[in-house]
């Protein structure tokens, strides 16, 4: 396939997994989530399970509600889901398959007085998500219970912006008994959206790149998954154009799969002699 179909594919695939992942349109006419058997099933990117139009369930979501629940066989599910995704795509399923990356994508097409390539304090803003995913995902829910003995799901309640943008806003705006009742946590979740929602016009995917702890969890996986990166050393020049495409200011000539790279191919497309190779399963060898 070459670079410009490359280009256009990606944007397609990440249209069609949003449209897919919440086409249950009806709940967006009268303001209620979909309840049927997918809803059961977990989706590899960061969507609500409250998004009126989700047919499937977050798994960043799922793994908060069953971290401490009595039944352990739905909490292996979604841990071995997470196990599998990562292992096969590390944060492919970022670049692709995420609603809410994409959605930042298009903002960030918005034309803006200035685009910059990272914020000060880049390195620490980074660790920031692997905060989030051991504080808000694992300790908070598993520790701090309610009489019930249930955690609660305290990323998706007082940071996610996905879910205000996907559920909140909708829900309450086809809910008027919803927005009688909205109040200061609905207001703090709006801040956070709207300053995602914000800096993703300056700079590419800020909530991805700083805050998302899904994409911490299948950043993990990057340097060993199935699909992966090669740089082809008998090639690569050390241009370092690969790194000046690079949306997160990577040096892929260097290290191809850090953590952070979400495969978007925009290395691949710009680099002059095809030295970044993708490798992925059942890839037939030249």
């Amino acid at each position: 396939m070459d670079k410009k179909k490359n280009r256009k594919i990606r944007p397609l695939i990440q249209a069609l997994t949003a449209l897919l992942s919440n086409s249950w349109l009806v709940g967006f006419f009268n303001g209620t989530i979909f309840k049927g058997a997918t809803k059961s099933i977990c989706l590899p990117g960061l969507n609500c399970y409250s998004c009126p139009g989700a047919l499937g369930a977050c798994p960043i979501g799922s793994l908060q509600a069953t971290l401490t629940a009595a039944e352990y066989r739905f909490a292996l599910y979604v841990s071995g889901l997470l196990v599998a995704f990562g292992a096969f795509c590390g944060r492919f399923i970022c670049g692709f398959l995420c609603p809410f990356g994409w959605i930042q994508e298009l903002i960030h097409k918005i034309p803006f007085p200035k685009k910059i390539k990272k914020l000060p304090a880049e390195r620490i803003l980074r660790l920031l998500k692997h905060l989030i995913l051991i504080i808000f995902v694992i300790l908070l829910p598993l520790f701090f219970l309610d009489a019930t003995g249930i955690g609660k799901p305290w990323f998706c309640a007082y940071i996610c912006p996905a879910g205000t943008l996907e559920a909140g806003i909708p829900l309450v705006l086809m809910n008027s008994g919803l927005r009688q009742i909205v109040g200061f946590l609905y207001t703090w979740k709006l801040l956070i959206l709207a300053i995602i929602l914000f800096l993703a016009l300056m700079i590419w995917r800020p909530f991805c790149r700083y805050l998302c702890p899904l994409g911490a969890i299948y950043g993990y996986f990057n340097p060993i998954a199935l699909w992966r990166f090669k740089v082809d050393e008998n090639h690569c020049t050390q241009c370092g154009a690969c790194q000046q495409a690079c949306p997160m200011d990577l040096p892929v000539h260097q290290k191809p799969n850090p953590m952070d790279c979400m495969r978007c191919g925009k290395c691949k497309d710009i680099c002059p002699t095809d030295a970044i190779q993708t490798i992925y399963p059942f890839k037939k060898s030249k």
